[in-house]
């Protein structure tokens, strides 16, 4: 078992009966759900799910999950979800998939939301890894990322898998990959985004972490605010 599988399912366990849980997206989180579809299963668990993209909609649907539609929710028990980049701080980025809104959504409607990584996904700063990425609408993607660039940032629009055109979120947004100085730090960068006209959303999860477990050669240690 590696450690993105094993921390899936020590993530797995905090599930009980009668749950309506959050399911992220991406390799961890694609554990994470077969190892509830086991648990279903072979524990008689008696819960329902959400899910945060068409992918994790499509491999719950795989395992034989019930899924409540994200239209219809007003409230979670539990969302668990990796993450790209995460400080000492649980500040998260997050959005390298793309699926940024439903994401937020779902980790400020959870009760609990739970990261599940591995020990690759440390740092001590948001950006020192990964460009920040940033959904724009398609008619004022100049306009912000002018913004944006007033900010001290750098990027641009994010090309498509062929490299022919460019990434169109599920919803029809454009995503901007920006660079910013490491002088803004995690908070002032979160608050700036937060407030420029035309972001539709941003991949800096601030605040809204409640544990962490990350797995390392073998172990899980949970790390929280």
């Amino acid at each position: 078992m590696n450690d993105k599988e094993l921390v899936a399912h020590y993530a797995a366990q905090q599930v009980l009966d009668g749950m309506l849980v959050g399911l992220g997206t991406g390799s961890t989180a694609n554990y994470f759900i077969a190892e509830l579809a086991r648990r279903v299963k072979d524990d008689a668990l008696n819960i329902q799910v959400a899910s945060s993209s068409v992918i994790s909609t499509l491999k719950a649907q795989e395992q034989g999950l019930s899924i409540v539609s994200i239209e219809h929710l007003e409230r979670l028990d539990l969302y668990v979800d990796g993450a790209d980049e995460i400080t000492p701080d649980l500040v998260l980025l997050k959005g390298r998939g793309s699926d940024l809104v439903r994401e937020k959504l779902m980790a400020r409607a959870a009760e609990r939301f739970l990261v599940i990584a591995d020990q690759s996904k440390l740092v001590s700063r948001i950006g020192e890894k990964f460009s920040i990425p940033i959904e724009v609408p398609p008619f004022a993607w100049r306009l912000v990322k002018r913004s944006l660039e007033a900010l001290g940032g750098h990027g641009d629009l994010r090309p498509n898998a062929n490299k022919d055109g460019f990434w169109i979120t599920s919803h029809g947004s454009l995503v901007l990959d920006m660079t910013f100085p490491e002088s803004m730090g995690n908070e002032r960068l979160n608050e700036a985004l937060n407030s420029t006209p035309g972001v539709v959303e941003h991949g800096i999860f601030h605040g809204l972490a409640s544990v962490v477990y990350v797995a390392d050669n073998g172990q899980v240690v949970e790390k929280r605010r």
